[in-house]
C-alpha cells in the first residue's frame, strides 16, 4: 500500500476489478496460428489479484521454462451491463488501455483449460499505464503492438478481430452482470511466445496518429519458491507445449516430427500391397486411399500426415473462410520436411483443391507430398514441381467453384478412409495406403519379411514349379524356405 492507502496494483484503473474476463480466441492471425477458428468467442477469469501497474515485475515460476507472453487491448467497465445489444454495449465501456496476459505454459495440464494456475499468479496481468476515454476513440480502429527488449513482436489491429469488441461486451452480459471497474482482456494476436527473466516486454494500444495508452512496461524476473508436491500438481511440461508457447517447432529449438530415416528406408523399399496385407492380417482393411492416382508414375511417397479439411463449397461460408491466409494456405505455409498434406475434397472433383503456387510452397517447405480425393489445377505446372501427389484428376476451376477452406490438422475423410495427424501414407502406383503411427514398425518389419518369402516363392515359379503347394506354403516348401533363409 502507498502512503494514502491505495494499492498500487491498481494505479491505471479507477478501482480493484472485481473481476477479469478473458477471451481465448479472438484474433484471425492468432486462430491461424493455432489452426483452429472458432464460432463463437470463449473466456476465462483472471483473478484481480494478478493485476499490476506498469513499471512491475512478473516472476517465472521456479521449475518452468515456459512464461509466455499476450499483449492485449483490456476494456473497462463503465456502467452496468446486462443483456445488452450489440449495437449498445460500447455505451457500456468508459475505458481501453494496454494490458499483458502472461501465462505459464508448463502449468496449464491440471486445470483443463480454466487457465487458474497457468494465468492466475500474482502480477500476471499487467494493466496501463494510461486510459483512453472510450467515448473518444473508434473500437474498429485501435492498433495493439507488443515489444520484447525493443524488438516489435506483435502488431494488429481491431479490424483483425474475429469477434468485435463490442460483441465481447454484449455476449458477456448474455451470462453474467458486467458491473463497473470489471475488465475484458479482448485476446492477443499472433507472435506471442516465451520470455525469460531479464527480459523487458511493452504493449500499447493506441490510434494511429492519435491517442495512446503509453507502454505498459514489465520485467521478467526468476522466482525462488519451490511448489510443493504434497499439495498440488507440479509443473510439467512436452515438447508439444513448447511448440505452442513458443509459436513453432521450429522457434522452440526442436526437431521437425517425423520418421527416423531408417524406418523411411525401411518404408521406401515396402511395396503398398504388402504393408496393405499386413494392415489387414491385423483387422484393418479400410486404409487405402481410392480413387487417387499418382502424377509420377513409378515414384514411390513416404511421409506423416498432415491435414486439410475443405467442406462443401457455399458462397457465404467462402466469403468468411475463403480469403487471407485461409486453411489451404495456412496448410501448405506450415508443412515440415518429410509430411505429407492428406486433403478431404469429399471426392468431388470439379474444382481444384490446390495449384502450382502452392505446390511450389510444399516442395519448398520440403514436403513428401500431397494426396487429395478432389482435383488439382495447373496440372503440368504442378507436375514440374516434382512433388510426388496424388489425386482425383486435373481441373481448370479454382477452389471457391465447389471448395470453402475450413480446417487443418483434424481427422479427416479422403477417397473412402480416415486420415488423423501423423498416420504414415504410403504410396506407389497401386495406390497409398494409411499405417497408423503406433503400428508403423510392426507392420514395415512383418511387409519386408513377406516381401522376401514372396519373392523366393516367384523364384521357384519361374523355375517351372507349381504353384500347388508353394503359394501358399505348405510344410514341405516351408521347411525348404527355411533351410534356404538359415544359409544365407
Amino acid at each position: 500500500m502507498t502512503d494514502d492507502g491505495t494499492d498500487p496494483r491498481f494505479s491505471a484503473l479507477p478501482a480493484r476489478p472485481g473481476k477479469v474476463v478473458a477471451v481465448h480466441l479472438s484474433y484471425a492471425s492468432r486462430a491461424d496460428e493455432r489452426s483452429r477458428r472458432p464460432a463463437h468467442p470463449s473466456y476465462f477469469l483472471k483473478p484481480s489479484s494478478s493485476v499490476a501497474s506498469s513499471g512491475g515485475t512478473v516472476e517465472r515460476p521456479h521449475g518452468t521454462e515456459l512464461l509466455a507472453f499476450e499483449g492485449e487491448i483490456a476494456l473497462v467497465i463503465g456502467t452496468t451491463a446486462r443483456w445488452v445489444e450489440p449495437s449498445r454495449a460500447w455505451d457500456h465501456v468508459a475505458w481501453v488501455t494496454a494490458a499483458n496476459d502472461f501465462g505459464v505454459y508448463d502449468l496449464r495440464a491440471s486445470d483443463k483449460g480454466s487457465n487458474l494456475r497457468s494465468k492466475g499468479g500474482d502480477g500476471f496481468t499487467p494493466i496501463g499505464p494510461g486510459l483512453l476515454d472510450a467515448r473518444t476513440v473508434d473500437p474498429g480502429a485501435l492498433r495493439l503492438r507488443t515489444w520484447v527488449n525493443g524488438e516489435l513482436r506483435q502488431e494488429d489491429t481491431t479490424a483483425g478481430l474475429l469477434f468485435s469488441l463490442a460483441q465481447l461486451v454484449a455476449d458477456l452480459s448474455q451470462h453474467l452482470t458486467l458491473e463497473p471497474g470489471d475488465v475484458i482482456l479482448a485476446g492477443t494476436p499472433a507472435g506471442s511466445s516465451v520470455v525469460v527473466p531479464s527480459d523487458v516486454v511493452e504493449v500499447e494500444v493506441d490510434e494511429p496518429g492519435g491517442s495512446t495508452s503509453g507502454r505498459l512496461v514489465t520485467t521478467v524476473t526468476q522466482g525462488e519458491r519451490r511448489f510443493d508436491a504434497a499439495l498440488g500438481s507440479l509443473p510439467a511440461v512436452d515438447d508439444a507445449q513448447r511448440a505452442d508457447a513458443w509459436g513453432s517447432r521450429a522457434a522452440a529449438g526442436l526437431a521437425p516430427q517425423g520418421l527416423s530415416p531408417e524406418l523411411r528406408e525401411q518404408l521406401l523399399r515396402a511395396p503398398v500391397a504388402a504393408l496393405s496385407a499386413q494392415l489387414r492380417k491385423r483387422g484393418l482393411d479400410d486404409v487405402t486411399i481410392d480413387g487417387v492416382r499418382p502424377m509420377h508414375p513409378g515414384t514411390k511417397l513416404v511421409g506423416t500426415a498432415r491435414t486439410l479439411r475443405l467442406v462443401p463449397g457455399r458462397e457465404d461460408l467462402f466469403a468468411r473462410r475463403g480469403g487471407g491466409h485461409n486453411a489451404q494456405k495456412q496448410a501448405f505455409d506450415t508443412l515440415e520436411p518429410g509430411e505429407v498434406l492428406v486433403i478431404e475434397a469429399r471426392g468431388e472433383s470439379a474444382a481444384a483443391t490446390f495449384g502450382d503456387v502452392l505446390a511450389l510452397r510444399a516442395h519448398a517447405r520440403g514436403a513428401a507430398g500431397v494426396i487429395t480425393d478432389g482435383a488439382v489445377r495447373d496440372h503440368a505446372a504442378v507436375a514440374a514441381v516434382g512433388l510426388a501427389v496424388y489425386s482425383a484428376g486435373a481441373h481448370p476451376a479454382v477452389l471457391g467453384r465447389r471448395h470453402v477452406p475450413w480446417e487443418v490438422d483434424v481427422a479427416v475423410a479422403c477417397g473412402g478412409t480416415t486420415v488423423e495427424p501423423g498416420d504414415v501414407v504410403v504410396g506407389d502406383d497401386d495406390g497409398v495406403v494409411v499405417v497408423p503411427s503406433a503400428l508403423v514398425e510392426e507392420v514395415v518389419d512383418a511387409a519386408l519379411a513377406q516381401e522376401e518369402e514372396d519373392g523366393w516363392v516367384a523364384e521357384q515359379v519361374a523355375a517351372g514349379h507349381p504353384v500347388q503347394g508353394l503359394f501358399p506354403m505348405d510344410a514341405r516348401w516351408r521347411a525348404r524356405y527355411d533351410a534356404w533363409r538359415a544359409s544365407r
